[in-house]
């Protein structure tokens, strides 16, 4: 990495010591990538805030995931801020896909760059969120006891921040270490000699396992529905490839931006049905080689059309019985029973290869179903498999589980969580009726997880900054979604999502992987450059479907 240039090169925001408990114009719960990015905004407008972060440093999900081989499945040169050209010419990433301490570095990088740790309370988590109707100001209230009024609240808590573990019984009595992938310890951990099991074979597990592998002096994986994954083909950057995106950074942002997934890559705009066997064939191979998500482009029918999405899933079942070397294990490898893409599409380096290790053993919980977390091991119905430690690779609570887990409450008193008992209903993702002033960055309704992140964090941001502009121009002091809004974008996120094959499979996009959580497609896959779209033509209309008012008014508003 080359020497970054000092801070003093950025135009700084005006200097704004920490506030003081009590009023701020806006509290942001998070300081991930949305967090700081927002505070960089709010500081631009001179907007006060002061941002409540859980974890002792900025980064989010990447201070968080630092389980072993956690790493980005966007390229370096897209997963990364558009807003400063500055900043998009001066850093460097060292690999085509960044690991997770690169990607923490660059976090806190653009946090010293920018000055962004005055206005952050670090180690505090926020307990509860309430509107107060007579002064249309939100109370915010911390672990430590903190008591903060603010006119705005926005929560940038993540989509992947709710780490979740399976409920099995005797866990509690383990006696070995036991670990989550979503919060892993931040000294790392030494396998080297021990027993380790992995539970959980989604995109953490999928690169955490090769790494284990290599380390434990045993790995025992438990797998209930096995994922497809495509190879990375990880390499030290290319300077060429480098050069090309900082030669005109600003152009292949721009046609990013309207991509639907907010990736520049080339999709082929083809049915994989319109082409020769042999056509579709050197396609697939091509795109398997060149490894990435972007085998999911391979042609624009994928996800909407079951019989081309076979000719893909096919292809790389057929990949996975070709680099597993016993038949056996490598049909319990191989996904089946939903379509490929329609479960988070994974990125691996050596994955599949792994299983041909003599000390990977790999359990198939389908047919051997786990009965409890003994003393010693992982009891299935086959029997005891003893252990030294278990790493749980079981995913979050996506998407609305950061935000359930917080006690907020809109007008007349209403929880979120009880608002969403049925599952989350937002207006374009930003907002939810009933709830003035309560922003969410990248929510439940918006391509959030479905999309490169930082592109739709930045394009979310944008937009509730030219929002808070607006109001504070004509003297407005709430904003809220109407529920007739909200019942429109709801039915079509539903009927977009209908269109495709997603809803087919058990996915977290569908809030499968918790008990008792409502099963409603939650992500908006309509195309990160179609949302943008309507999200501007909403804002150049003058927020319809938004009930805009100043402080009488919206004491009336409600009364009604």
């Amino acid at each position: 990495m080359t020497e970054m240039p000092t801070p003093q090169t950025f135009a700084q925001s005006p200097a704004r010591t920490m506030p003081p408990p009590g009023g701020v114009d806006a509290v942001i719960v998070g300081a991930g990538f949305a967090g700081m990015y927002m505070l960089h905004r709010l500081r631009g407008l001179g907007l006060s805030a002061v941002v409540f972060e859980q974890g002792t440093d900025v980064g989010g999900t990447w201070y968080w995931n630092r389980y072993p081989g956690a790493r980005c499945d966007v390229e370096s040169m897209q997963y990364s801020y558009s807003f400063s050209p500055e900043l998009q010419q001066d850093w460097q990433w060292s690999e085509r896909f960044s690991a997770q301490p690169e990607i923490l570095r660059y976090a806190q990088h653009v946090a010293d760059r920018l000055d962004l740790r005055r206005d952050i309370r670090f180690e505090t988590r926020v307990t509860s969120a309430r509107f107060d109707e007579a002064a249309n100001r939100w109370t915010v209230t911390t672990d430590r006891g903190e008591t903060v009024t603010a006119r705005h609240c926005v929560m940038a808590t993540g989509c992947l921040s709710s780490a979740r573990l399976p409920d099995i019984a005797g866990l509690e009595g383990f006696q070995g270490a036991t670990y989550h992938t979503g919060h892993w310890p931040h000294e790392g951990v030494d396998f080297a000699g021990k027993r380790v099991a992995v539970i959980g074979t989604g995109s953490s597990a999928i690169q955490a396992i090769p790494v284990i592998a290599r380390q434990a002096a045993h790995l025992t994986v438990f797998q209930r529905t096995p994922n497809f994954s495509i190879p990375s083909r990880n390499a030290p950057m290319d300077a060429e490839y480098e050069g090309w995106w900082k030669s005109d950074y600003e152009a292949h942002r721009a046609k990013a931006r309207m991509m639907r997934t907010g990736i520049l890559y080339g999709l082929n705009e083809k049915s994989a049905l319109e082409v020769t066997p042999a056509e579709r064939q050197a396609e697939y191979e091509a795109r398997w080689a060149r490894g990435g998500t972007a085998f999911m482009a391979s042609f624009a029918d994928l996800i909407t059309n079951r019989d081309a999405n076979d000719t893909a899933a096919d292809f790389v079942r057929d990949k996975i019985r070709g680099l597993v070397k016993d038949p056996a294990v490598a049909e319990i490898l191989a996904p089946k029973g939903y379509p490929i893409g329609t479960k988070r599409i994974c990125v691996d380096t050596d994955y599949f290869e792994t299983f041909n290790r003599a000390n990977v053993t790999l359990v198939d919980v389908r047919d051997a179903p786990i009965e409890a977390i003994t003393a010693r091991g992982v009891r299935t119905r086959h029997g005891e498999v003893e252990v030294d430690a278990i790493v749980f690779a079981t995913g979050f609570d996506a998407m609305t589980g950061a935000l359930t887990r917080i006690d907020i409450r809109g007008r007349g008193g209403l929880g979120l969580a009880e608002k969403w008992e049925d599952g989350p209903r937002t207006y374009l993702g930003l907002m939810t009726a009933g709830f003035p002033n309560l922003f969410m960055i990248t929510g439940p309704g918006s391509p959030s997880v479905l999309s490169n992140m930082i592109v739709s964090i930045e394009q979310h941001v944008d937009w509730l900054a030219d929002c808070f502009a607006h109001l504070r121009a004509r003297g407005l002091e709430t904003i809220e979604a109407t529920r007739e809004a909200e019942d429109q974008w709801v039915g079509h996120v539903n009927e977009v999502a209908d269109r495709t094959l997603y809803p087919a499979a058990n996915s977290w996009y569908m809030g499968a992987n918790i008990p008792g959580k409502p099963r409603v497609f939650m992500p908006y896959i309509g195309g990160v450059g179609a949302y943008r779209e309507k999200c501007a033509e909403i804002a150049a209309q003058g927020y319809p479907g938004f009930r805009l008012a100043a402080g009488a008014q919206a004491t009336a508003a409600a009364a009604e």
